[in-house]
């Protein structure tokens, strides 16, 4: 992996490089309305939320609408119980592309303040849902992702990335300092140092560096993509619900707390799945040695 000055700088092979503020989208050109639901398309698949953004044309950069039906999403699967796992995808060439900041009505002058609330009602709203979705979330990565889509990736719990794909932390590109969460996210996944590397030079990071340097789970081929994320969805779709929502919960926590309470976080947690019909399932099967059933209460 190289990301001197002189790496490439390009986000795909078509020479375009990835913004956080890209103007192209349906949602500007002439002609027919499209639906936010047809940009932000959702199915539930055997108990598997799939949610994908799809605006091919401007490499799934997301507007302001597009980022609270994705929040909404996050928020809907993680209360609905006949939902036990998430996929985030996306059509066309880029998984997404950053924030279209051209998206939205033209602000009035600025004022201090205004920034630090677009941030944290904006991308950080986003970053959080992720992370606070009570379901196990999966990033099948297809192209690239570049600013808050890099972050919108590794905030979920698991990473699939396609051959293809690249993540670009964009920011310093454009003179800007990452939001959505990224110096949270970065250095709790790759260390400081690294993460520090990715954000100060901007390059265009593969996925197979991605994948050796822990960002990504697994890379596979393009045409194998939505498979391999379905077979690692559904493996959890009929896992034990409860049990996966309070592990994500204590792993994500970790990074963030001493033994003393981390120790007394996993203890709280035992009790509390214990008490679940999983749990009881769980025992049961081992005891009477046959497979579980669990069904995700």
């Amino acid at each position: 992996m190289s990301h001197s000055p002189h790496a490439s700088r390009d986000s795909d092979e078509s020479g375009e490089s990835p913004d956080t503020s890209r103007s192209a989208g349906p949602d500007q050109r002439s002609g027919p309305e499209i639906s936010l639901e047809s940009l932000v398309r959702h199915a539930t698949d055997n108990q598997v939320s799939w949610i994908t953004l799809n605006r091919p044309e401007a490499m799934n950069a997301i507007t302001s609408d597009q980022r609270e039906r994705l929040i909404q999403l996050f928020s809907e699967a993680s209360a609905d119980p006949d939902v036990r796992a998430v996929v985030i995808t996306a059509t066309g060439r880029g998984f997404c592309a950053g924030a279209d900041l051209r998206g939205g009505p033209q602000a009035a002058e600025r004022v201090a303040g205004d920034v630090a609330r677009v941030i944290r009602l904006g991308a950080q709203r986003l970053i959080a849902a992720v992370l606070d979705c009570e379901k196990p979330v999966i990033a099948a990565v297809n192209g690239t992702a570049a600013g808050i889509g890099v972050h919108l990736a590794f905030a979920c719990d698991l990473v699939i990335a396609a051959e293809p794909a690249k993540f670009v932390e964009v920011f310093v590109r454009r003179g800007l300092v990452p939001d959505g969460g990224g110096a949270y996210l970065l250095p709790r996944l790759i260390g400081p140092q690294r993460a520090k590397e990715l954000m100060f030079f901007g390059d265009a990071l593969t996925a197979a560096d991605a994948e050796r340097l822990g960002l990504v789970n697994r890379v596979v081929p393009a045409e194998e993509l939505e498979k391999t994320a379905r077979e690692w969805a559904e493996r959890l779709a009929v896992g034990p619900t409860r049990a996966l929502a309070l592990t994500k919960q204590l792993v994500n926590a970790s990074l963030d707390t001493d033994r003393a309470t981390a120790f007394a976080a996993e203890a709280a947690a035992q009790e509390i799945n214990m008490t679940t019909a999983d749990a009881k399932e769980g025992v049961a099967a081992f005891v009477e040695r046959r497979g579980p059933e669990f069904g995700g209460r």
